[in-house]
């Protein structure tokens, strides 16, 4: 008999990954993602199946939590196929690439610390390097595209559709001709209303949907209300002559603030400043987002017609190499949005130490903090941090604006599923297990459907 077996995701809100093991012999798994937060040490753990014996891989999306264990699973044993969509690939190279860079320079920053301590044995290296996700580009890709149905495999076919969550995100559809069953695998939905991305589709039919859950315990306030909200932090701060600083996840988020920011530009709701987009990754991302702009929201391609570009504005400045970095530090009344979006690395620390300490800066938090994140933390409302071994006191203003999270809420979830005309069964990944409860419950209300939560290695039977 067929089963599904999470082996990420599954009461923790990362580390996506997904093995559907099928009557026949063939084995299809759904993502295979990096943990994060304090489940990060996961990741060094061995694989609780064979990466050898896994056919097909098929990918929802290229943030880390949904690709950042491919490297290892290759460097493991896997020569099946991958199958997603172009664009997704273009990212995922962009996003592991960073990963195996930071990696590499982490251990190797760890290593000449251990060495003055006779302690190089303690040193873990690092999961995979820049040579094991080159090893991953030059696997066999199958490209789809949306709403085009494919066999994978005999009497297996797949049906990627649009999710609406970062660029060209999909709900990955598996039907099993040969059991009759119909298997949805939701991936990450997107918000309604993105300024990016357009809405996710809906979907009609399901004997098994597995379902993300990040937000399923709360509603996001609405766009209108967060933009607001947005607009009103950064113009306080910057009449005020602050620095805003934006830690900022490369993908998606990044793409929607500067929108956001153009508009502001557009309107001269913006005071003149300078705006500095300090991340390589996001500006890479960034490039790709114009690339494919035929993707995006009315608003981006309405930008495209008029500009031929989707982001560029006058105020907007691009730094790729560590010395323009640096140069921010003797800027005053500027924008910096920085990665990483959960303050765990990137140049965002740099920016912490020179500006958390002064109260005339503000920090605003426009993603998710993951448990035992610095972001989170601070977040919680932490005083003090260590940054690069130094304390910093914080006084800068903190603020977190849930409402522009790429992550649909829980009404927005419960709608999504409304929309089904046949739903038999569904299950909850991706999210945090209290948050889960929650959801399970307002599920139960509103929908009248048993729901259950999905466990680390458990077989659910097809």
């Amino acid at each position: 008999m067929s089963f599904i077996q999470s082996f990420g995701a599954a009461e923790v809100v990362t580390g996506s990954c997904h093995l559907v093991s099928l009557e026949s012999g063939y084995r299809i798994m759904v993502d295979c993602g990096m943990f994060q937060g304090k489940v990060e040490e996961r990741n060094f753990e061995p694989f609780d199946f064979d990466p050898a014996s896994v056919d097909i891989l098929l990918i929802t999306h290229a943030h880390l939590d949904h690709v950042g264990r491919i490297p290892l699973l290759v460097k493991n044993g896997f020569r099946g196929k991958i199958v997603t969509l172009k664009s997704t690939m273009d990212l995922a190279e962009v996003v592991l690439l960073d990963s195996a860079h930071l990696m590499e320079e982490e251990y190797r920053t760890r290593y000449k610390k251990a060495q003055r301590r006779g302690e190089e044995k303690s040193v873990k290296e690092p999961l995979y390097t820049v040579e094991d996700v080159e090893d991953v580009l030059n696997m066999p890709v199958e490209y789809l595209y949306y709403d085009q149905e494919v066999e994978i495999i005999d009497n297996v076919a797949v049906t990627f559709r649009n999710a609406g969550h970062i660029l060209d995100s999909a709900i990955i559809e598996i039907e099993l001709k040969n059991e009759h069953k119909h298997l949805v695998f939701s991936g990450d939905l997107g918000n309604q209303n993105d300024l990016v991305m357009t809405n996710p589709k809906d979907i009609k039919d399901a004997d098994i949907l597995y379902i993300e859950s990040t937000y399923g315990d709360r509603n996001h306030k609405s766009i209108r209300e967060s933009e607001k909200e947005f607009k009103s932090v950064v113009i306080d701060t910057l009449l005020n002559r602050g620095n805003v600083l934006i830690p900022s996840f490369a993908i998606e988020r990044t793409q929607e603030i500067l929108c956001i920011l153009k508009k502001m530009y557009d309107t001269k709701e913006l005071p003149e400043c300078k705006i500095f987009l300090d991340s390589p990754m996001a500006i890479r991302a960034t490039n790709l987002y114009n690339a494919y702009h035929q993707e995006l929201s009315k608003c981006c391609n309405d930008f495209f017609k008029r500009d031929g570009t989707v982001f560029d504005f006058p105020y907007l400045k691009y730094t790729l190499k560590a010395e323009d970095s640096k140069k921010i530090n003797d800027e005053s009344g500027c924008i910096i949005i920085a990665g990483s979006g959960m303050c765990n690395g990137g140049r965002i620390l740099h920016h912490f130490k020179h500006r958390l300490w002064n109260h005339e800066n503000s920090v605003l938090f426009v993603g998710y903090q993951a448990e035992g994140t610095l972001g989170r933390r601070i977040v919680d409302g932490e005083k003090w941090v260590k940054i690069y071994h130094e304390e910093i006191k914080i006084k800068a203003k903190i603020y977190t604006i849930n409402g522009f999270s790429a992550h649909a809420d829980q009404n927005e979830l419960i709608n999504w599923m409304k929309n089904y005309k046949r739903l038999n069964r569904i299950f909850l990944i991706h999210g945090e297990k209290s948050k889960q409860e929650i959801f399970r419950k307002a599920i139960a209300k509103k929908i009248k459907k048993d729901v259950h939560i999905v466990k680390q290695k458990e077989k659910i039977y097809i």
